[in-house]
């Protein structure tokens, strides 16, 4: 692992008959890992998980076990404890090395003390490592400090991924964790600031897209040139996760992959819709653009 590791949170490639691209999904690992990333992230968020049959998620995360060479985090998000556990033996049993895991959604806490609750019993006894998933704007609502603190210390979670866009929020769980707790950024127009600030690393859905942007800012941080990150991060990375947000990570990476060349098509399931062709313009310009200031630095 590198000093500041960078994960691909993979878009899940559709084929026009509507099941999963399995061989476009193997090349999309290729293409990122060779370019720079430490490992990826299959059934996540930007992955689709919650639009994927039970048969389609087995086949994502062996398609991805298979042809990755770095490390695979497996997104095990379910509504249920036992649906948790189920995905996290199947995890296990095609070979990725460590679970991510948000807190209950649908069904959130009533009262303190549900969600602590939930994760403990979908954690017991587990055998891979587990990262947390902070994803309020999806799940309903941020995992409370003092919880992952808590969770961290008996041991029963390794770390955690932050897509909340809150540094404050990040940074007081640096502060409120064991120091060999991985905190990892995902929410990547803030990545260069969280790392310059003692956080572990990145999951970062536009690594689909331009892994070697992300690749080159951490290089930087690595090699003491912290102008030379930050002007990445402000130049490449900013402008183009604005252009993404608006459309949806998902949507917006697969059609920045496709312009890349790294995946054909750029079929999402509802109710996530394509974009249209003034937006896919836009976003390819903007993936352009970040390429751009690369090769300049």
């Amino acid at each position: 692992m590198t000093t500041h590791p960078v994960y691909t949170p993979l878009v899940t490639p559709f084929t026009d008959a509507d099941g999963v691209d399995a061989d476009a999904l193997a090349s999309l690992v290729e293409a990122v890992e060779r370019r720079g990333v430490d490992g990826v992230a299959p059934c996540g968020t930007t992955g689709e998980f919650a639009s994927l049959t039970d048969d389609e998620y087995r086949q994502v995360v062996e398609t991805t076990v298979d042809a990755a060479t770095g490390s695979v985090v497996t997104g095990v998000a379910d509504t249920s404890v036992a649906g948790v556990r189920s995905r996290i033996d199947l995890a296990a049993d095609l070979g990725s090395d460590a679970v991510l895991l948000t807190g209950p959604y649908f069904h959130t806490e009533n009262a303190a003390g549900g969600t602590e609750s939930f994760l403990r019993a979908a954690l017991a006894d587990v055998s891979l490592p587990v990262y947390l998933y902070n994803l309020p704007v999806y799940v309903g609502e941020s995992l409370d400090v003092d919880t992952v603190a808590t969770l961290a210390d008996d041991g029963v979670v390794q770390g955690l991924k932050d897509s909340s866009g809150d540094l404050e929020y990040l940074l007081t769980l640096a502060r409120e964790t064991p120091t060999d707790f991985d905190l990892f950024c995902g929410y990547d127009s803030i990545l260069v600031p969280a790392l310059t600030n003692g956080t572990t690393g990145g999951i970062n859905a536009l690594s689909n897209v331009v892994p070697e942007v992300f690749d080159a800012a951490t290089s930087a941080l690595e090699a003491g040139d912290v102008e030379r990150a930050v002007a990445i991060s402000q130049r490449a990375i900013g402008p183009l996760f604005a252009n993404c947000a608006a459309h949806g990570f998902a949507p917006a990476a697969k059609v920045g992959a496709a312009a890349r060349g790294f995946i054909e098509s750029t079929a999402v399931r509802p109710p996530l819709v394509d974009l249209d062709a003034d937006d896919r313009a836009a976003v390819a310009a903007a993936v352009d653009d970040a390429l751009a200031v690369v090769d300049d630095h």
